[in-house]
């Protein structure tokens, strides 16, 4: 390695060098994500994810600032192509997040209830996954009238400005909003360890809401906001509990339905308006899937009939149908029934917070006066400074000639403004003043009527400082304002509210189609479900090597499973679960199916039909326990029950009985022993251990246990009516020694 010296160093660093640049350095986790990811958490959450209290993200604000700047708010419409190149001014990213976020705040992509940007061309649709929005330098688009009340205040000073990532121009931290857009528009955003969803609300309604609490903190929310309106419409499902939970802490989930209406003379339905949450291809891709699985027999044809004249999803159905009987199993089947989960998360002064509507509004309000008190101490300066060069001027009245004077036998530039503030005892901005009037300007009924404006301002500063002071009349302002653009924007609710739910409460049939099934379990837990037509043209059954049959049985496609594992686990499933097989496949591995703990394995399978049964298992160490079937029944769809099975000793059998019946149990040491189960009392724990049926000498264990009837001996003989039993010993042809 060659020695460093300083000239070598010094030649380093003029090329770029870096002290340990290259060199592995042992860290500690925990300071590597507080150095290195912590930065980034914060800049997502604090600068990208979440919107802040005026209802906008930063991407947002910025392209929406950049079209304001641009002229937007009034002229003519120009190529979407020149926005985003202008935008990245502010937004240093690249110029296809710049247009997503474009087409997302426009009118023709109609993902927003109340859209910023007036587009021209093929934005895209927000209810569709495949149409796709046309390139940048194909749209037009300009800002959407409702942006006046955006930027209305903007250049008084209402909000601060910071410089932008170059620091070649400056840009709002947040937008003096002249009503509360956080809560008039849907926003979703995913930042590191939090997120935000907020559900859009009727303009009128926000407006007319936060007017009262303003009046009243106390005031009924749900009175004046009667729930979301999405921009696609469809049915709010009203559930008055959900929704004050929603307003209250801005946490819950509300259920949104598809509108749909029954062309009778074609016997169609058609599906004109569908949930926020979802696409028409998603729609139409689970209506397809539930008719090819049997779930669905009254359809005939799907098809997507949107056009320009809005979405329409036609369904053609079967002669005899009864469409609403049909649309209740579709809410049930498909996306045309969603839930919206409510997240209102919002960045405030830098700090996100989960807030419910109150709240929000409040804070709202909050920033709303500071922006308006800092546009009247704005415009109170304005006024000020007009009257105090007009109070200056309103001197030189007294004595025009005198000025002239003064200015003539100035014979220096420089001293004219000095001369003029000794000779009418002024100072120097109204000197400045009077020598920058103009010449025709110097006559007395110019300055006349110059200086009758002194008392109209003195009128205005009186009302602008008693404003300053007054929380009440800023209040006032803020409330004038929002009656204006309820009155210029509101609009009709599109998402209408469905008080009858006594169709979602009732209980939901079961459409698992209903057939005949033979079930085969092996040893090392494949499972096969093979109909009797597949199964009378089968070959011999399909094995792994080693494995055996352990399980043959009838069952129908609607049974229940339950799966007995060796660390006392068991596992429910349905027969339906499972797909339909044939005799020369391997069958479905349950333990991965049904996500087997690791290591965990399968040692007996239970069918059921209705929970009637009991189960009889017997253990290694002649020990026997009768539960009860019930015990496992659950009213939730659980999939995975713990402490289903005694685990003190390995089972060698397990039986389903529904009445009491005689076993023949066989030791190791060949000793035989048959019983009833009406000596063994049920117990309702599902993991009991049983009473003991059958003891043995040192080193013996329970090794077969057979239904009494197929014992390959002479059950009668080896009967006994109490337990527990020693058992008989058998010659070597089953016979009692």
């Amino acid at each position: 390695m060659a020695k460093r010296t300083p000239k070598s160093i010094a030649k380093q660093k003029s090329s770029g060098y870096i002290e340990g640049a290259g060199q592995i350095v042992e860290q500690a986790i925990p300071d590597t994500l507080e150095v290195n990811y912590m930065p980034y958490a914060m800049s997502v959450i604090v600068s990208r994810a979440l919107p802040e209290i005026d209802g906008f993200k930063p991407s947002h604000r910025k392209l929406l600032y950049t079209m304001y700047k641009m002229g937007l708010l009034t002229g003519a419409r120009t190529k979407c192509a020149n926005i985003v190149g202008q935008t990245m001014k502010l937004n240093p990213h690249g110029d296809t997040a710049i247009y997503e976020t474009l087409v997302r705040l426009s009118r023709g992509n109609e993902c927003l209830l109340h859209p910023f940007v007036d587009s021209k061309g093929n934005f895209g649709r927000a209810y569709s996954r495949d149409m796709a929005y046309a390139a940048s330098r194909y749209t037009e688009a300009k800002l959407e009238p409702l942006c006046r009340e955006l930027f209305e205040d903007i250049d008084k000073d209402t909000v601060d400005f910071v410089p932008n990532y170059d620091n070649q121009s400056t840009e709002p931290l947040l937008l003096p909003v002249r009503f509360p857009s956080i809560l008039t528009n849907n926003n979703i955003g995913i930042a590191v360890s939090m997120a935000s969803n907020i559900c859009g609300f009727n303009l009128a309604e926000v407006c007319d809401t936060t007017v009262a609490l303003m009046k009243d903190p106390q005031h009924d929310i749900l009175s004046t906001l009667n729930g979301p309106d999405f921009p696609g419409g469809g049915f709010l499902l009203y559930d008055e509990a959900e929704l004050r939970q929603v307003i209250d802490t801005g946490r819950g989930s509300l259920k949104i339905r598809a509108k749909y209406s029954y062309d009778k003379d074609n016997n169609v339905l058609e599906i004109t308006e569908i949930p926020a949450t979802t696409t028409v291809e998603a729609i139409i891709d689970k209506v397809v899937e539930s008719v090819k699985l049997g779930k669905i027999r009254e359809i005939s044809d799907a098809r997507d009939e949107t056009d320009l004249s809005g979405l329409k999803l036609a369904l053609d159905l079967k002669r005899g149908t009864d469409p609403d009987a049909l649309m209740k199993k579709l809410f049930r089947l498909t996306p045309l029934s969603d839930t919206f989960s409510c997240n209102f998360n919002i960045l405030v002064a830098g700090t996100p917070r989960v807030m419910g509507v109150r709240e929000i509004l409040t804070e709202w309000t909050a920033f709303r006066s500071e922006c308006v008190r800092r546009g009247v101490f704005r415009e109170l300066a304005k006024i000020k400074e007009k009257l105090h060069l007009l109070l200056g001027l309103k001197k030189i009245l007294l004595d025009i000639d005198k000025a002239v004077k003064t200015i003539r036998e100035t014979e220096e530039e420089s001293e004219v403004v000095p001369n003029l503030m000794v000779a009418f005892g002024i100072d120097e901005l109204q000197a400045e003043y009077v020598a920058e009037i103009k010449l025709r300007h110097i006559n007395r009924e110019y300055i006349l009527k110059r200086t009758e404006e002194i008392g109209d301002l003195k009128a205005k500063i009186s009302d602008l400082e008693e404003t300053l002071e007054s929380p009440r009349k800023l209040k006032a302002i803020i409330i004038a304002q929002l009656n204006d653009i309820k009155a210029k924007y509101g609009q009709p609710r599109k998402t209408l509210l469905l008080y009858d739910k006594e169709q979602d409460e009732a209980e939901p049939e079961d459409e698992t189609p209903d057939y005949p099934v033979n079930i085969f379990v092996t040893a090392e837990g494949y499972f096969k479900k093979i109909t009797p037509q597949s199964l009378r043209v089968s070959g011999e059954q399909k094995l792994k090597d080693s494995d055996t049959l352990v399980l043959s049985a009838e069952a129908n496609n609607r049974d229940e499973l339950i799966f007995f594992t060796d660390k006392g686990q068991a596992y429910k499933s349905r027969v339906s679960e499972f797909d339909d097989t044939k005799a020369s496949v391997l069958g479905e591995y349950v333990p991965q199916k049904l996500a087997f703990d690791e290591g965990e394995k399968l040692v007996a399978t239970i069918i059921t039909s209705d929970y009637t049964e009991s189960i009889i298992s017997f253990f290694k160490n002649g020990k026997c326990a009768k539960v009860p079937l019930s015990s496992f029944e659950t009213k939730t769809k659980r999939k995975k029950l713990q402490n289903s099975l005694n685990t003190d000793s390995p089972l060698v059998a397990m039986f389903k009985t529904t009445s009491d019946r005689l076993f023949s149990l066989l030791s190791s040491v060949d000793k035989a022993l048959t019983i009833s189960t009406a000596l063994i009392l049920p117990k309702d724990k599902r993991d009991t251990a049983g009473v003991q049926v059958m003891t043995f000498t040192r080193g013996a264990y329970l090794s077969e246990v057979q239904f009494a009837e197929n014992a390959s001996f002479d059950a009668a003989k080896f009967t006994e009516k109490t337990i527990p039993k020693a058992g008989k010993p058998l010659d070597l042809r089953g016979r009692l020694e």
